[in-house]
């Protein structure tokens, strides 16, 4: 029998591998840094350039900076914080720090930081526990997102329960420090996103949760729709999300500054229990340990499964994710598919019918709320008019005929909501939303044949940069626009170089600089993050960054249902390899606490396919074991062999190394891979 050398799904699934040999060029150092890699000294990101400058000022006499509503907003209802918010693992490792921020202590902006990004990360300083009104309380900049406490009949409730163990964890303990341990009845999901559930085992267990004594609540469509963002494209996901937080950023003013939409991202433990109620919105108000709850479902707006949630004894309204203060995503830079913005304004509509004349306050797993009636039905309609906007006028353009890139240098919002704090791109952005809208109704083809087979990327530098008269003309060209702030067209350009030639230093290094001017202008956190990484990148190599944080996490491998489970398994499948093989498995699962399930795994004209509730009756093997097994040979716990010839977990019949065959025709995933460079 053949062994399963490295098939493990965890692999592929996006984890992020220990630290390791980095490739960088000759004469360049990388120096260890907490939880993140910084440069040495001779490679240190540059200053801003007085034209840099120049634009952020300009900012400063367009928007109202006098204005304090917001730090009056977050600052209210303070509890309790910590001395120092740094939150660590159970190995001492450090998971959150929010002090790496306290440069941000300054109100006036450096010149390498957007003044309006700065005056949202100073926001974003504002940490602790809060309370929002009688009976519920949040816990803030623990995480990039808000964890919600309420208060019921027996115990509590938390809402979303951060990104990681870690800070959940923290987040409940300084509950309890301002007012006595309580029980953990029940967990709410309000959506899919991986910072809304990943802390979950801090504040509950998969036992008390099995013993019936916690209840976990998340909308219908909840697990599908997070195993596919999290798993079915997680590898690409992962790495594409090192840009848009900003992870290996040393923190500082030339760094990291803020997310956005919250300060950053924990390097924690990402768990995951699956929901014992689904909500689907058919029974409103949901009665959860004694708190009447009335539930909106808003699917398909910021996530493929979503719900708000009001308290009408309070006028208290969760909007979830829907009603951040600031332009939402689209279209997320990590990838994702597109969302709907005229659905999502058409959900805010129906908030201010459905809630308008009770409402109170609205709070969101996010930010900070807002309090007043007529305060929250404004913001609201600000809100819904924003994403309304962009969704027509985009679609106004686009039947004039103007591509998505086109429209994105046109569309600019008017000073009724641009000039709103609530209307600015902190983290989604005018410019990638537009070509999203584009991209949801039109695809990527933009209508000219010149660019509908284009040469692959490496193909077409190589050519370019032969047309520009080779490499050092182009760059003797970009250093004159370069001085001129034509930071976009150099950043590109020089990334044309790059690409037909990697090792021009050169070039990478005229590029990255470019890309730096473009980050120290960006108001939106994750523009910012992206920019400096791809400096980074280029004048580093690709790192390898340490962390735990993967969106697969064993839990999330656990947590699919077994046709999701052969569902990766066909995309982790090489067609090349598989072409001529014809392999057909049958599967048996059950367990304790398991369901008995069926299964016919077929391989053929190298396509992965399966039917339930079925047995081929020429299959080359038919295997008998619990889900659990799988869970455990996937994550790399154990191996088929010994659960097969040692355990004797897995019953076989026929021949079993015709499954081992299978696995090894699957390909692992890289989560390295290079971006900026071919």
């Amino acid at each position: 029998m053949k062994t399963l050398h490295g098939f493990v799904l965890a692999v592929s699934l996006g984890v992020l591998p220990a630290m390791g040999q980095v490739w960088v060029a000759p004469g360049q150092e990388l120096l260890p840094g907490d939880g993140v890699l910084a440069v040495a000294p001779a490679n240190q990101p540059n200053p801003a350039t007085s034209i840099t400058s120049s634009l952020n000022a300009q900012l400063l006499g367009y928007l109202n900076f006098a204005d304090e509503q917001e730090f009056n907003d977050a600052r209210r209802g303070f509890v309790t914080s910590l001395p120092q918010v740094v939150i660590k693992g159970a190995a001492g490792n450090v998971v959150y720090d929010l002090t790496k921020y306290d440069f941000e202590n300054n109100p006036v902006a450096p010149a390498s930081v957007n003044p309006s990004l700065w005056r949202r990360a100073r926001l974003n300083l504002i940490s602790g526990l809060f309370k929002v009104t009688d009976g519920i309380y949040q816990i803030r900049s623990f995480d990039i997102s808000n964890m919600t406490i309420v208060e019921s009949t027996n115990g509590i409730i938390v809402i979303d329960p951060l990104s990681t163990v870690e800070t959940a964890k923290a987040g409940l303990d300084l509950y309890f420090s301002a007012f006595g341990t309580k029980k953990v009845k029940a967990v709410i999901y309000t959506h899919s996103h991986i910072d809304h559930y990943g802390g979950v085992k801090g504040v509950t267990s998969q036992a008390e949760v099995d013993a019936g004594s916690v209840r976990v609540y998340a909308p219908s469509g909840f697990l599908e729709a997070a195993v596919s963002e999290n798993v079915f494209v997680g590898n690409a996901m992962s790495r594409r999300t090192v840009y848009w937080y900003g992870s290996l950023l040393a923190r500082g003013e030339r760094g990291h500054v803020d997310v956005g939409l919250g300060k950053a991202f924990p390097l924690g433990t990402i768990s995951l229990i699956s929901p014992t109620d689904i909500v689907d919105g058919t029974i409103s108000p949901i009665n959860v340990d004694g708190v009447a709850i009335e539930v909106q479902m808003v699917s398909g707006t910021e996530a493929p499964s979503e719900m708000t949630l009001f308290f009408p004894a309070t006028g208290a309204l969760n909007s979830a994710e829907v009603a951040c203060p600031l332009i939402h995503n689209i279209l997320t830079l990590r990838g994702a598919q597109v969302r709907d913005a005229k659905k999502w304004s058409e959900v805010l509509n129906d908030a201010i019918a459905r809630y308008g004349d009770r409402v109170e306050v609205i709070f969101n797993q996010h930010l900070w709320p807002r309090w007043g009636k007529a305060n929250v039905v404004s913001y609201l309609a600000g809100q819904r008019d924003l994403y309304k906007y962009l969704h027509d006028q985009t679609l106004r353009l686009t039947n004039h005929g103007y591509t998505g890139i086109e429209i994105a240098e046109m569309l600019t919002l008017p000073p009724t909501l641009d000039k709103q704090w609530w209307g600015r791109g902190y983290y989604g952005t005018l410019s990638h939303n537009v070509k999203a809208i584009y991209q949801k109704y039109i695809g990527w083809y933009d209508g000219n044949p010149a660019n509908l087979e284009p040469l692959p990327p490496e193909d077409n530098a190589q050519k370019l940069v032969a047309y520009m008269g080779g490499s050092s003309a182009a760059i003797q060209k970009a250093r004159r626009d370069y001085d001129r702030g034509e930071y976009r067209w150099v950043a590109w350009l020089m990334g044309q170089v790059a690409f037909a030639e990697p090792q021009n230093w050169k070039a990478r290094h005229l590029a990255a600089d470019a890309l730096e001017q473009l980050g120290y202008q960006a108001e939106a956190g994750t523009w910012r993050s992206a920019y400096l990484v791809g400096a980074y990148e280029l004048r580093n190599g690709v790192t390898k960054i340490p962390g735990t944080g993967a969106s697969a996490s064993p839990d999330t491998v656990a947590a699919m249902t077994t046709p999701q489970t052969f569902d990766y398994w066909g995309i982790c499948l090489n067609g090349e390899k598989a072409q001529g093989r014809h392999i057909v498995i049958n599967w048996n699962f059950s367990g304790p606490k398991e369901p008995t399930e069926t299964y016919a795994l077929n391989l053929e004209n190298s396509a992965l396919t399966y039917r339930a509730n079925y047995q081929a009756p020429s299959a080359d093997c038919t295997l008998s074991l619990s889900r659990k097994t799988l869970d455990r040979i996937t994550n790399g716990e154990t191996t088929f062999e010994k659960e097969l010839l040692v355990n004797k977990t897995i019953i076989a019949s026929g021949n079993p190394d015709r499954y081992v065959e299978l696995m090894s025709i699957m390909d692992t995933f890289a989560p390295d891979f290079p971006i900026v460079t071919p």
